[in-house]
């Protein structure tokens, strides 16, 4: 499926084409813990490190989990066994509190961000994001979609543990209540992902699915020290980036032990510079403004390797081609070879045009 949605999509203070550098989502989540104190210096940290946007997530456990839901996550970094019990944990804020996170970033020049997971959420979130971000878990959730659809704001869609199927009839849930900007985020869900589960190709198969769409990745690997999930998540197309938040890895519990900390966010923010400096602003091969004095200085020309006379003609033997590439070049070969001098030129001389008789003359 391909949905009638343009290759650009304006993110908060960004406007995002396949080639911008990549947009940055600093995923606080719930890793202040129910300080709002935390959550604020985590917000500061965020734009030490360069990320565009602070992002957390907006949920009651009574609203998002039953009682005996099981656990989906490592448990041995992680040992709430009921998904219930760890969302109950870290459900404190409400609207009051997301609203003085969102003035927050607005100070701190950071784009405020969070995760609705009820309708709750989606109300008093709407006035204060500049787009909605759904979770991988929620992409069959047909009226929460529409919900969200309803509000006519940007979204981010995770992707995480579904079918191509799934994603069609999320994104045709989405358009049809009238949401016209999407971006589809890869994702896999398993908390913390193993490299070996990331399958960041999957970012070129949604790039063949959707070819008119935006992509970006949701990672939940181990920041390794070169950043290296969201480096080639970025080199295969990923245009908004997202990854867990954390002011200590050692942390235990929750989403501290797979995060990037305010250290791994400047090191990816400086490798995305670079990468974005390296990759240029098309893939259309054409000769670049500063290759012109190499087109002209060290391509070859058709050169004289004798002294002739005007009224020769010139032979094969008379031919061959050096630097520079100021003359007849030497695809034109044959169209020299056989042709009449009108003037004298020396041994290693160029030839140009105007050194030839016109054909036919």
């Amino acid at each position: 499926m391909s949905a009638a949605i343009g290759k650009s999509i304006r993110l908060g203070t960004r406007l995002l084409t396949e080639t911008s550098r990549p947009y940055i989502i600093a995923e606080i989540g719930v890793n202040h813990e129910g300080s709002l104190d935390l959550a604020k210096t985590l917000i500061e940290l965020a734009k030490e490190g360069g990320a565009d946007a602070a992002k957390f997530q907006s949920y009651k456990a009574e609203t998002l989990a039953s009682k005996n839901s099981p656990a989906y996550w490592d448990t041995s970094k992680e040992p709430t066994a009921s998904q219930y019990q760890l969302f109950r944990k870290y459900d404190s804020f409400g609207p009051e509190e997301y609203m003085a996170l969102a003035a927050h970033c607005r100070q701190t020049g950071i784009d405020f961000v969070s995760t609705p997971f009820d309708d709750q959420s989606i109300e008093f979130l709407d006035p204060i994001v500049p787009f909605f971000k759904i979770a991988s878990a929620d992409i069959t959730n047909v009226p929460f979609l529409r919900k969200i659809a309803s509000k006519g704001k940007p979204v981010l869609l995770s992707t995480g543990a579904s079918t191509l199927a799934e994603i069609d009839l999320a994104i045709e849930t989405l358009v049809s209540e009238g949401c016209q900007q999407i971006v589809l985020l890869h994702c896999i869900l398993n908390y913390p992902t193993d490299n070996r589960n990331a399958n960041l190709r999957m970012i070129s198969g949604l790039a063949r699915a959707y070819p008119s769409m935006i992509l970006g990745y949701s990672d939940h690997t181990l920041p390794d020290g070169d950043m290296s999930a969201l480096v080639t998540a970025h080199l295969l197309g990923a245009v908004v980036i997202e990854k867990h938040f954390s002011h200590d890895k050692t942390l235990p519990g929750n989403d501290h032990y797979h995060a990037m900390d305010l250290h791994d966010l400047r090191r990816f923010v400086s490798l995305a510079d670079r990468i974005h400096t390296l990759l240029g602003e098309s893939d259309f091969k054409a000769p670049i403004k500063s290759e012109a004095i190499s087109r002209r200085n060290a391509r070859r020309s058709i050169v004289l390797v004798r002294d002739i006379a005007a009224g020769e003609i010139l032979m094969e033997s008379d031919l061959t081609c050096k630097r520079p590439g100021t003359g007849i070049g030497p695809e034109h070969w044959d169209e020299v070879v056989g042709r009449t001098l009108v003037r004298d030129l020396h041994e290693d001389d160029v030839l140009h045009w105007e050194h030839l008789q016109h054909e036919g003359a």
